[in-house]
């Protein structure tokens, strides 16, 4: 019954039909002895290839377990492939016709033949799963659709203007007509918004009634770690990502094939799957891409489920569905895989559970684009990077910072010493002014892209934990400009022109600074005594805008430790985005009040975090510093400066 129907679909010249539900079969219902063919595809023609399936017999662990079908494959193209493979998950498995479930997991470190399979019935329930993602109120634009009813509208306004013309009245668009239209327009908003509303009403109290999550996984199969597919990344820009997502190392990262060009900037909104078909999801793609490819087990009209195991394992989820090429097979005893790259959009993925994936055709997530712009100044090359992030609060962070990164080290191709110069702007509402700017400049001994990308992934941080409302991003745009010079310097003095003055009063510091390998520079650095400043010496710190924690609570994260501050558990999002904005930049000399403890380089800050962490303390690591007090001028320099020297002067209110 299902080679008649794939055959008859493959050799229509029309367009693909709308695939039905296969009818299934309980996994109650499966016995030992039963045979079974599954289907996928396993080379870059896309034709559905069969092979034969021995049911061995039924596992399950007790209650609270999910039951797995254990199998074993046989025929030609299990020879050809050397067995099961990755990417062949997701394969439909029938018996007598009858869809029984997904091709999942082989048993690790034996024979690629046995595996297992997951019941179609543990899997069905994940289309009626709550689904509360997407719901940011910048939605993705059919732009299809668009322009369908744009051309409609425009026919219609020219059959309107030719029986005007016919009647002899003039093509007027004032007066009457003209506020006729208008409020036919807003009228049909209205009714489309309300329609919207009102379908978006009836899929959430549909979704409320459906069954609870799926039972977790605890069977006798082995657990293969999850596999995150990269397409774009060099290996510097791997290394970095796979330390922001999987610090523990839980998780296997390998080589995924990119979207062509072409596919890049395509969306089909009208795309079909088939059972048996290659299929991939992504949380990023462009010109950097990290998701997976697997094989489609069931399709009911629009709605898909793949995979047989959890990608993330993440429950209701926002990512791209894509359609996928397969171009090959490796067979190996435990780590054989199909080769598969991820194509055009085709929809979204809004399950990701133990037993496999699930998603809609036709709808699309809403998404973050992300733009790098990367300059070498040594190289004199320039490059520009796009992609676009699934809204997911949990990988906005790390996939921003990994990609900008990824942009870095694929531009500069340097690892060594360097100096980077990084801005970017994030266009939010999380904020008043409706975007979120930082500049700063970095330097390290060893890849400066490793402490450069610190303060975009706090911002992106802060916003996506935002506590009052999921905050809407527009879109993220970086520019980098790196050059493999040291631009540094350091303090040699800074001498007032005055020792002696009143509050409100303003100082001249010449600040003699020292660039490293280059001659000494003289800077002239005014200063304004705060009109409250009591009578009496006042100490002075002038230093390095880098010397404060401006990347404190990046640190913290990477390193895993928990921030605990009372004063920034008080603060709203857009204070501490405000912050991060105005916090001193490391090019900057600063002036300002000496603080209760001197200040602390980013290298002991670092140290002192990994003495902390091995220790299993909590860190309040702005306590590290103290609180500045009011009264501070910031002047920008072309050199990251890496002291702090002092100075007193005596306060007079009378």
């Amino acid at each position: 019954m299902l080679v008649s129907g794939l055959t008859a679909l493959f050799l229509s010249a029309q367009a693909l039909p709308v695939w039905a539900m296969d009818p299934i079969l309980a996994h109650d219902q499966i016995r030992e002895g039963m045979t079974g063919t599954a289907y996928t595809v396993i080379d870059s023609s896309g034709e559905l290839r069969d092979f034969q399936v021995d049911i061995i017999g039924l596992v399950d662990n007790g209650k609270g377990s999910q039951p797995m079908i254990m199998a074993k494959a046989s025929g030609p193209v299990i020879e050809q492939t050397g067995g099961i493979l990755q990417g062949m998950s997701g394969s439909p498995v029938y018996v007598d016709g009858y869809l029984i479930g997904a091709v999942a997991a082989g048993i690790k470190e034996m024979t690629p033949y046995t595996f297992f399979i997951t019941p179609i019935d543990e899997m069905t329930p994940l289309w009626k799963m709550p689904d509360r993602k997407n719901k940011t109120r910048i939605h993705t634009i059919d732009i299809k659709k668009a322009a369908e009813n744009a051309a409609k509208a425009k026919a219609e306004k020219e059959k309107k203007r030719k029986e005007r013309e016919a009647n002899g009245a003039k093509d007027t668009v004032y007066g009457d007509e003209l506020v006729s239209r208008a409020r036919e327009a807003v009228a049909a908003d209205k009714k489309a918004a309300a329609a919207k509303d009102e379908e978006a009403s009836v899929e959430e109290a549909a979704a409320e009634t459906a069954s609870d999550e799926t039972k977790a996984a605890d069977t006798a199969k082995a657990e293969p770690k999850d596999v995150m597919y990269f397409a774009g990344f060099n290996q510097a820009g791997l290394d970095f990502l796979q330390k922001q997502i999987d610090p523990q190392g839980t998780m296997e990262f390998l080589p995924m094939g990119a979207p062509t060009m072409a596919e890049a900037q395509k969306t089909v909104y009208d795309a079909s799957l088939v059972p048996g078909s290659a299929v991939g999801v992504a949380v990023a793609y462009g010109d950097f891409a990290v998701g997976a490819t697997g094989t489609v087990t069931a399709v009911d009209g629009k709605k898909i489920l793949a995979f047989g195991h959890p990608f993330l394992h993440r429950g209701n989820v926002n990512y791209f569905m894509t359609d996928a090429k397969v171009v090959g097979t490796i067979s190996g005893q435990s780590n054989g895989m199909k080769i598969a790259s991820i194509g055009n959009i085709i929809g979204r993925v809004n399950q990701d559970r133990a037993t496999g994936i699930a998603g809609v055709l036709g709808k699309f997530p809403t998404v973050v684009p992300i733009k790098v712009k990367v300059t070498d100044k040594s190289l004199g090359r320039t490059a520009d990077y796009n992609a676009r992030i699934a809204y997911d609060e949990d990988f906005l962070p790390q996939l921003s910072g990994g990609i900008a990164y990824a942009a870095l080290s694929k531009t500069a191709d340097d690892l060594s010493a360097g100096t980077a110069e990084v801005g970017f702007t994030i266009r939010t509402d999380a904020v008043a002014s409706g975007k979120v700017e930082r500049k700063n400049m970095f330097y390290n001994a060893s890849d400066v892209g490793q402490i450069a990308m610190a303060e975009l992934m706090q911002a992106m941080n802060v916003i996506s934990q935002n506590k009052e409302k999921e905050s809407d991003i527009i879109d993220v745009q970086v520019n980098i400009d790196v050059d493999s010079n040291r631009k540094t310097a350091s303090l040699i003095s800074a001498i007032p022109d005055k020792k002696t003055v009143k509050p409100g009063e303003t100082v001249n510091f010449t600040t003699t600074i020292k660039p490293y390998r280059k001659a000494k520079e003289t800077l002239v650095i005014p200063f304004t005594v705060p009109e409250s400043q009591p009578s009496g010496p006042m100490n002075l710190d002038i230093r390095g805008g880098g010397l404060v924690p401006a990347t404190a609570l990046m640190l913290l994260q990477q390193s895993g430790v928990d921030v605990v501050s009372e004063e920034d558990s008080k603060q709203t999002t857009e204070d501490k985005l405000k912050n991060l904005q105005e916090t001193g930049r490391n090019n900057e000399v600063i002036i300002a009040p000496s603080q209760v403890q001197k200040p602390v380089s980013a290298s002991a800050q670092r140290r002192a975090l990994q003495a902390m962490q091995a220790k299993g303390h909590k860190v309040d690591l702005l306590g590290l510093q103290g609180k500045e007090s009011a009264g501070k001028t910031k002047f920008a320099t072309n050199y990251i400066i890496d002291n702090v020297v002092h100075s007193t002067l005596t306060i007079a209110r009378n």
